[in-house]
């Protein structure tokens, strides 16, 4: 039997170990996959920075395409369906990475501008796997939490529809801060690309603040740096951009808080996107899994977090325990050190950019760490909700 042939980006974790159980892999970086690497290959493995497309595949003997990310707007399915080509997702594999960056970013937010996120309302656009978790994490803040999906709204039959959870567009601009959780599509009736043009950002509420993790083109980012310059929004944070890796360095020093498309970067997220694409792969091909991730599972060193018995103040307290786990602050100063200077050029800071992400050390998720707070703490219940274990707690440890 002929061995199969692989070719994977190589930032995708463990990608040759899991995938060497199936055929030969080779792995190279995904910006150089071309047509030409593919002639006799059977499987490709991509992250978002490959496009596949017939301009790639044609031509070629690929019959399944994994991609280790949430979206897949990077491939193009019309034209894989019509070829007969498979491909998979890893649809919700980041999904609880990206809500405790939003977590990360709400508190330094309120810590940084001595705001109450009891006194606000967080609007929530797209609620699939990452909107619905973040909405379950922005309630344990305290955060009164409104909804916009207009394709589950129009799901929803009977007496559901008549208590829908949803509301349309233009009452959800009236929050205090809008997050973005959509995919990035260019058709249809629910099109996202450009969803926030400059028409929607001037009707978000004067002063709000906008987060966007979904995909860059979600938001006219022309249009963003004037509603920012003329203070119609007072700050967006931005982990996603147009045009990466050659993003726009004048929108970078308009932002509070500037990463490089990281959000989902969470070591168990990556993992689970191997597992879920190797899975795929597997069930292609009518085999049964033989990789086993559990060896791959490194040991945390310090599972405990003590916080300072002097920071009294709730948001400052929650933040503390946050940033032992991850310093959002810090991914936003590594991402501008790239950008400062009169020598930068714009092929310089796309390096930057992609060598950030390139080089990355995957945080670990909050439920790996226990916090030693008193149960009876207000702290102690918010910080179950947003995913940490807390002294005492009967699953501490397990």
């Amino acid at each position: 039997m002929t061995m199969l042939k692989i070719v994977a980006d190589k930032n995708i974790p463990f990608v040759q170990s899991a995938f060497a159980t199936l055929g030969e892999v080779r792995l190279m970086p995904g910006r150089d996959i071309t047509a030409a690497a593919l002639r006799d290959v059977d499987m490709l493995l991509v992250r978002s920075i490959t496009e596949v497309n017939a301009a790639l595949l044609a031509g070629t003997p690929v019959k399944f395409v994994g991609t280790a990310t949430i979206g897949m707007d990077h491939l193009d399915c019309d034209y894989l369906h019509h070829q007969k080509i498979t491909y998979a997702s890893a649809a919700g594999c980041n999904a609880n990475a990206v809500a405790e960056y939003i977590c990360a970013a709400l508190l330094f937010c309120a810590v940084q501008r001595n705001l109450t996120l009891a006194n606000l309302t967080i609007g929530i656009v797209g609620v699939g796997n990452v909107g619905s978790k973040v909405a379950v994490k922005a309630a344990a803040l305290g955060l009164r939490v409104l909804l916009n999906d207009p394709p589950r709204a129009r799901r929803l039959t009977g007496a559901e529809r008549e208590q829908s959870p949803f509301l349309p567009l233009p009452e959800l601009l009236q929050a205090d801060l809008i997050t973005l959780h959509t995919p990035l599509t260019h058709s249809g009736p629910d099109a996202t690309f450009h969803l926030f043009d400059e028409n929607t950002l001037r009707r978000m509420k004067p002063g709000s603040l906008l987060i966007n993790t979904a995909r860059g083109a979600v938001v006219d980012n022309a249009a963003l740096k004037a509603v920012l310059r003329d203070k119609h929004l007072s700050a967006a944070i931005l982990d996603v951009w147009e045009n990466e890796p050659q993003i726009d360095a004048e929108l970078l020093q308009l932002v509070m808080l500037a990463t490089p498309h990281i959000a989902g970067y969470s070591f168990e997220g990556k993992m689970r996107a191997t597992q879920m694409i190797y899975e795929a792969a597997c069930r292609f091909l009518e085999m049964k899994p033989q990789w086993d991730a559990t060896p791959f599972i490194p040991h945390i060193d310090q599972p405990i977090i003590l916080l300072d018995k002097n920071i009294l103040d709730g948001n400052r307290r929650l933040n503390e325990a946050v940033r032992h786990t991850y310093d959002i602050a810090a991914d936003d100063y590594r991402l501008r050190q790239g950008f400062t200077g009169s020598q930068t050029s714009a092929a310089s800071q796309g390096r930057w950019f992609d060598r950030l992400r390139h080089d990355y050390v995957y945080r670990r998720e909050f439920n790996n760490y226990t916090i030693n707070v008193s149960g009876d703490e207000p702290a102690a219940a918010v910080l179950r909700g947003i995913g940490f274990k807390v002294n005492g707690d009967a699953s501490e440890g397990g």
